[in-house]
Formats: structure tokens, C-alpha cells, sequence
């Protein structure tokens, strides 16, 4: 898919923060009771739901989450907001890579050749060269600058560490996934088959 002279395929929303679980399970509750506006700004700026130092930090990563999540439907908010720990960090990965091209790409083209290729581990150059990449299809990323990129691959990685594909931000040595039976028939059932195919780079 090629963009549009002015319509970016990539964005930077990702760099306002990695999977957020326990705060993922906070707007899950909130979505799920159909929150009025006031109720919103009430649960996020009065009573800090998400324990966050700042309104402005607090009202952020709320945001990107209300993001993601708008973009399953109730079924998997559920999943986040009670499931267990590794259901609903399995929940919330697969709408962040809904939410975010950058995220979903780099699942499904460069670890998915890691694995093909038997190489066992992430490197810096693969997100420096995947970015060369990216800008081929989508020029604006050419105007990200340098601490930009640099958060942003300091934030994909720690989603990958979050989520058990990678064991941890140092290393970066891939681990397999077993993508949770629930999350799988979800995306089947909801026709979100470009995500499962992401979160199964490993199988």
C-alpha cells in the first residue's frame, strides 16, 4: 500500500508509551461503562485512574489507549480489563498493532524473517534499516528526527519485551509465542487476520 502525497502511512502516537497493561485494564473499565465526557475527564484528570505524575502525562497515555482500544470491540475490552496477565497482554498487544503500521510492520517483516532465516536475535541496525524502508513507502518518516526515531525504537522493543517476543531490551534474543487460544479466535471471529498474522511471526 503506497501513501498518499499528504496522508502518512507511519505515525509517531506509539512513542506516548509501550503496552501499558495495568492502565490498559483502567480504560478498558471506563470504555466499558460508556463513559460521558465529563466522566472521562473526571476519571483521568480528577481522580487519576492511571496513578500518572501529571494531567498532561495522564490525559496522554489515555489517549493512545482510547485509541487502540476503539479499535477492537467490547468482547476483547473485557479480556483486558479482567482477564489474566497474559490474556490481557496479549489483548492489548493486538490493538496496539491495529493502532500503530509502524509496530505491525516491523512484527511482520523483519522478525517474521529473523525466524525464517534461523537469526536469533534483534539488533539496532534492523530498526535503523527498517525505518530506510518505511520512508520508502511513506516519505514523511524522512522528517522524524533522530531522538524521535530513537524513542521510537526504544518503544517498539520494550512492547516486543512486554509481550514475550524478545527477552528483554538489552538482549533482544526472540523468544516463541503461543498466541493465547481466546485472543486467536477473537481475531478470526472479528476478521482481524492481518494482526493475527503479526502475533504469529514465531509459529
Amino acid at each position: 500500500m503506497m501513501a498518499g502525497a499528504n496522508i502518512p502511512v507511519y505515525n509517531g502516537a506509539i512513542t506516548a508509551g509501550a503496552l501499558l497493561v495495568s492502565e490498559s485494564r483502567a480504560i478498558a473499565r471506563l470504555l466499558l461503562n460508556q463513559p460521558a465526557p465529563d466522566d472521562w475527564h473526571q476519571a483521568i484528570v480528577v481522580d487519576n485512574v492511571l496513578q500518572k505524575r501529571s494531567p498532561v502525562s495522564a490525559k496522554r497515555q489515555a489517549r493512545l489507549i482510547k485509541d487502540r482500544l476503539s479499535l477492537m470491540t467490547p468482547d476483547l475490552w473485557k479480556m483486558v480489563e479482567s482477564g489474566s496477565a497474559d490474556l490481557a497482554t496479549q489483548a492489548v498487544l493486538a490493538a496496539a498493532i491495529k493502532h500503530s503500521r509502524l509496530l505491525a510492520d516491523f512484527m511482520d517483516i523483519v522478525i517474521r524473517q529473523h525466524w525464517q532465516t534461523f537469526v536469533p536475535k534483534l539488533s539496532t541496525k534492523d530498526w535503523t534499516d527498517y525505518l530506510k524502508t518505511c520512508a520508502q513507502v511513506d516519505p514523511h518518516i524522512n522528517q522524524w528526527s533522530d531522538a524521535t526515531r530513537a524513542k521510537l525504537k526504544r518503544i517498539v522493543y520494550l512492547i516486543l519485551s512486554q509481550a514475550g517476543y524478545i527477552d528483554g531490551t538489552r538482549t533482544l534474543k526472540l523468544l516463541p509465542v503461543s498466541v493465547i487460544p481466546e485472543i486467536r479466535a477473537y481475531l478470526i471471529d472479528n476478521n482481524e487476520t492481518d494482526v493475527l498474522r503479526c502475533m504469529e511471526i514465531t509459529q
